[in-house]
């Protein structure tokens, strides 16, 4: 796996033989990154990065100039090598929290110009994420523990989507699911287009107003 554009193009991602994540695929995004490019200003905004899996999301944004970036990811391992992949490019500006990502979501109070996504393709609660980034509500969604096996077991999330759940994503910003084909959310009143980049699939979400 390797960075694809930007100053860290070529930078190698290297995570161990038994690390237990899907990272999004080169061609993905080559093709994800070539859209954005066009449509914002890299430098300019600011990235929260969900299920950060490999970090290689965040860092292609950070390749790219981005300096406000937040990647969110509750695998203890997972966390420590993205750490140390920022380290060793000497990436600045990019945070690491090691969280539940939809705890995380409810207790966070900062918006954002691009929010990612790439949970587990089996996550429970997967098709709930985008009116939880919205703040709509919900309060029948649920959610699943355990995907993460080495993650820690005392971060809980309830079945939960209060009535003061807040937008996280800024006026004209973008949220961006990647997800399975199986996966369809045309009818999401925020859903504005998906794109396929052969098996990899992105849901894309905006409310203009």
């Amino acid at each position: 796996m390797r960075i694809i554009g930007g100053s860290l193009k070529g930078k190698t991602i290297m995570p161990p033989a038994n690390y237990a994540a899907r990272p999004t695929t080169d061609f993905a995004k080559e093709g994800l990154f070539n859209m954005l490019t066009n449509e914002f200003d890299i430098e300019e905004i600011s990235v929260l990065d969900l299920f950060s899996g490999t970090g290689s999301i965040s860092m292609e944004f950070a390749s790219r100039g981005c300096k406000d970036i937040i990647s969110i990811e509750m695998n203890p391992a997972h966390t420590r090598f993205i750490k140390q992949c920022s380290q060793s490019f000497k990436i600045k500006g990019m945070q690491v929290i090691r969280h539940n990502v939809f705890d995380f979501i409810k207790i966070c109070t900062k918006q954002f110009d691009l929010i990612f996504a790439d949970p587990p393709y089996d996550l429970e609660g997967l098709d709930t994420l985008p009116d939880r980034i919205f703040g709509l509500n919900a309060n029948n969604a649920s959610t699943e523990e355990g995907n993460y096996p080495e993650a820690e077991k005392d971060i809980t999330v309830e079945n939960i989507f209060e009535e003061n759940s807040k937008n996280l994503v800024k006026k004209g910003g973008y949220f961006i699911l990647e997800h399975p084909k199986s996966y369809s959310f045309e009818n999401h009143p925020f859903f504005f287009k998906e794109k396929k980049y052969g098996n990899v699939h992105f849901s894309f979400f905006s409310k203009k107003d």
